[in-house]
């Protein structure tokens, strides 16, 4: 009997013991709170990532600009350095070099803008036709275009707890410039 006494007696002081109540609720919380900060590191990381990789395909295109005039072109023909210049210029920015060419190589050719304001790809650099007919508006001329692709490969700091697991690694961006 005594023994039961003194079990009640326990068990009945461990209930009302509120001590370190503060600290289980704060492990609690806390974990929760550990996560979404983890998930808003890395979905800020990626997204700084992905504006310096659409910012190298932008370099890159102006590079393209800068590296061969209107009097060489199409320019990735007669412009021998252009893939370099471009490779250099997409790798200036704060990615280095783990931003690469897509295809390790610049992609040229002539466009056309069609009835919706769009431009629209018409023929390949070996082959410039008179007009825009192709697109829908025989009125204009075709342009010659630069395109510049990048790609980047992206890996979260937190792999499996942020959500940014989930998003398309690698990331790739394109940039066009009119050359003509």
């Amino acid at each position: 009997m005594f023994k039961r006494k003194a079990i009640h007696a326990t068990l009945g002081a461990w209930r009302r013991d509120c001590r370190g109540v503060a600290g289980v609720e704060f492990a609690l919380i806390g974990g929760f709170l550990c996560l979404a900060v983890v998930n808003v590191a890395d979905i800020g990381i990626y997204l700084y990532k992905r504006m310096n990789v659409e910012n190298a395909a932008l370099v890159g295109a102006m590079s393209a600009l800068k590296a061969c005039d209107a009097n060489h072109l199409p320019a990735t023909v007669n412009c021998p350095g252009l893939t370099a210049a471009v490779t250099a210029a997409i790798q200036s920015t704060s990615l280095g070099t783990a931003v690469t060419l897509s295809g390790g190589a610049v992609s040229e050719g002539y466009y056309c803008v069609n009835s919706s304001n769009s431009l629209q790809y018409v023929a390949n650099v070996s082959s410039k036709p008179a007009n825009c007919s192709a697109a829908g508006t025989p009125a204009l001329q075709p342009a010659d275009y630069v395109q510049v692709a990048v790609t980047f490969s992206y890996a979260p700091i937190f792999t499996g707890l942020s959500v940014a697991s989930l998003f398309p690694t690698p990331i790739t961006k394109t940039a066009m410039v009119r050359m003509l």
